[in-house]
């Protein structure tokens, strides 16, 4: 990996050359959320003030440009005598910048599964290929626990990544197309007094994490305390809603279904997210549900992301960014449903 320095000047005038030739997502400031904090989300800009890079984290994550809620993946039409088909992939040049090293490990966990699966998906490509990636680091959230995770730093997955030393960025180069972008405006080499500055900025981000949760041996605690009450108890409190799957950066389970006219003469089909805590989700022919309780869909949950995933991919699904705790309208949060679980195992 190569670094360099660029002022916050120069970053500017790269963003702007962006725009001329991309769409651009950042983080913008839309509202106020329910801790009185401002709300941002990853939104299109059209000029570098509209973002607002010195943000806590989104309410939703960048998922939304790689995996829609819902996308057409067919279109099939009855013309002149005959069926055809259009498939169609999003080929639009695009930028995001202003992403975390949380959100840039969901794209690497969601990579695993959408790109080097048995079944790679070709409308997940399009858009990773053709999207430019810049991150930031910051300040921890409140609510966060990547770092009890490892997923408060990133080594790769991105083209670009910034730390903020003041007057200046030290920038991570993880591309070929990221360096050609870079030296499109002045950069200079590091220097020691750099490093320096890097690495006390690191050492700040590091210590100011105010959630600490364990991991070691979870997905085994998840196996003895299968029957656990835990489950039980956060089950109860369960709205079945889908918010924390719809907010969660690696969660894509989904349906699909067709939309046929009433002519017969076009149908489509259509891809939609979906979560496993909606009641329906494990409902087979014949209509019996495998997990017709909350409880159960909750704890299939925490073992896709703690359990199922370890062992397909040998790493959590989780990054710790906790959007599902903060989007819960019952109060339900990762670390204490953990915590909860292990104190039942200690006693």
């Amino acid at each position: 990996m190569l670094f360099k320095i660029v002022t916050k000047e120069g970053f500017r005038s790269l963003v702007d050359q962006l725009l001329a030739s991309n769409e651009v997502i950042g983080p913008r400031r839309v509202g106020v959320r329910r801790n009185g904090k401002p709300e941002h989300q990853f939104l299109p800009i059209e000029r570098f003030e509209d973002m607002d890079l010195d943000y806590e984290k989104t309410a939703f994550s960048a998922k939304t440009y790689f995996l829609p809620f819902r996308e057409t993946l067919s279109r099939t039409r009855f013309k002149n005598g005959d069926w055809q088909q259009e498939i169609s992939y999003r080929v639009q040049p695009r930028a995001l910048v202003g992403l975390h090293a949380c959100d840039i490990n969901a794209l690497l966990k969601l990579d695993k599964v959408m790109l080097r699966g048995p079944f790679p998906s070709p409308y997940y490509l399009s858009r990773r290929k053709n999207t430019f990636v810049v991150g930031i680091d910051h300040d921890p959230c409140e609510t966060g626990f990547c770092a009890s995770l490892g997923e408060d730093t990133v080594t790769h997955g991105f083209d670009l990544f910034l730390t903020d030393l003041g007057d200046r960025y030290f920038v991570s180069i993880d591309s070929d197309r990221g360096f050609r972008v870079l030296h499109s405006v002045p950069v200079r080499d590091i220097t020691e007094d750099d490093r320096r500055a890097y690495q006390e900025v690191r050492r700040r981000i590091a210590s100011g994490f105010k959630v600490h949760l364990r991991f070691e041996n979870l997905p085994t605690l998840l196996d003895i305390e299968f029957e656990s009450p835990v489950w039980k108890k956060w089950g109860d409190k369960c709205l079945s809603c889908g918010a924390c799957a719809m907010v969660c950066p690696t969660c894509y389970c989904y349906g699909v279904y067709e939309r046929i006219c009433q002519d017969f003469k076009e149908c489509t089909k259509v891809k939609q997210l979906y979560s496993c805590n909606l009641i329906d989700f494990a409902v087979v022919a014949g209509g019996h549900n495998f997990r017709p309780t909350r409880h159960t869909r909750l704890k299939y949950r925490y073992y896709h992301q703690h359990r199922g995933f370890v062992e397909a991919y040998d790493e959590p699904k989780c990054v710790g960014c906790n959007r599902c705790g903060d989007a819960c309208l019952a109060g339900i949060n990762p670390p204490d449903v953990i915590r909860d679980l292990q104190a039942e195992e200690a006693s």
